[in-house]
């Protein structure tokens, strides 16, 4: 309806009585305040002032502007300070949807060196598998998600309209007890399996899992499925079952009476952040980005630079 200059220039002529004293006290001259205020009352569609001897009168239309101006321009001035505040990383929000074994391996490094840097960003973190995250995603319950694919999977279609970020690639290794006879072994081979009792994980990595011994050639007998790992850990170590669980998962939960091998014909997952694409150039989504790579190439001991440009 009319521009913030103008309601500013306005406010500092009822402030100051007249258009000459407005003009003094904002530098400009008498008919660039003349100009202004034709400008601002074409806008609304009504006069502000009237002239009364020397001096001014507020119309009803004007006396209602000026009841409101103040708020407006302290409106305007508190949102520009706020949008400086997040453009210069002095604040904002991520929100971030991701799977449990990435909140205890990736989230926390990767947050606390956020933080060091920009204490004002503010993060919330939100727990999820894949594909519930993808889909948190996409409705906007979350600016960045964690999710994982399989190599197997890795030919199939990535996420329409998702900016991606491959942060690791993850193995796969068996968990045995420690009197099991395999587990003196440097690695064990998937078939030489076919005979034991399994526990399985989520639905995502237990239907992996199964494609797994297909390919292997059998079926497995899988007694007890859960996504809690140190419940699965400890099943393990019980001599219940053995278990396929992904490397990530024992660099911070390692139960004493198990062992870990890999698994031939090596498997991994694809460990990845996902965006939109419009999220992708603000600034506090970026920097969330560039802190989970750094801290997935400390993890994986990789050096790479893959975080999409902005825009692509």
């Amino acid at each position: 309806m009319f521009d913030s200059r103008q309601v500013r220039v306005f406010h500092e002529v009822v402030r100051a009585g007249s258009f000459a004293a407005a003009a003094r006290n904002l530098g400009y001259t008498q008919p660039a305040i003349s100009q202004q205020m034709k400008g601002l009352e074409r806008a609304v569609g009504t006069p502000l002032f009237v002239r009364a001897g020397r001096g001014l009168r507020l119309t009803e239309a004007g006396e209602v502007l000026a009841r409101h101006a103040a708020g407006i321009l302290g409106a305007i001035s508190t949102a520009q300070k706020q949008m400086t505040a997040i453009t210069r990383l002095k604040a904002g929000q991520v929100r971030i949807c991701a799977f449990p074994s990435a909140n205890a391996t990736l989230i926390p490094p990767a947050l606390a060196a956020l933080r060091a840097r920009h204490p004002g960003i503010r993060v919330e973190l939100l727990e999820g598998e894949p594909p519930g995250s993808i889909d948190s995603l996409r409705r906007g319950d979350c600016d960045v998600a964690l999710a994982f694919t399989y190599e197997a999977e890795s030919e199939q279609p990535q996420p329409d309209g998702l900016v991606t970020l491959e942060l690791l690639h993850d193995p796969l290794v068996v968990l045995l007890p420690r009197a099991h006879p395999l587990a003196r072994r440097r690695s064990v081979e998937l078939a030489q399996l076919a005979e034991e009792r399994w526990i399985a994980g989520c639905v995502r990595c237990r239907s992996h899992f199964v494609r797994c011994c297909a390919a292997a050639g059998f079926e497995p007998d899988i007694d007890f499925t859960t996504d809690d790992n140190l419940a699965v850990q400890s099943l393990v170590a019980a001599g219940t079952g053995i278990a396929m669980m992904p490397s990530m998962v024992q660099s911070f939960l390692r139960h004493p009476d198990i062992v870990s091998r890999p698994v031939t014909p090596a498997d991994s997952r694809i460990v990845a952040a996902y965006t939109l694409a419009s999220l992708n150039t603000v600034p506090a989504t970026r920097l969330m980005l560039e802190a989970l790579q750094s801290a997935a190439d400390e993890i994986s001991g990789s050096t790479r630079s893959k975080i999409p440009a902005p825009g692509i």
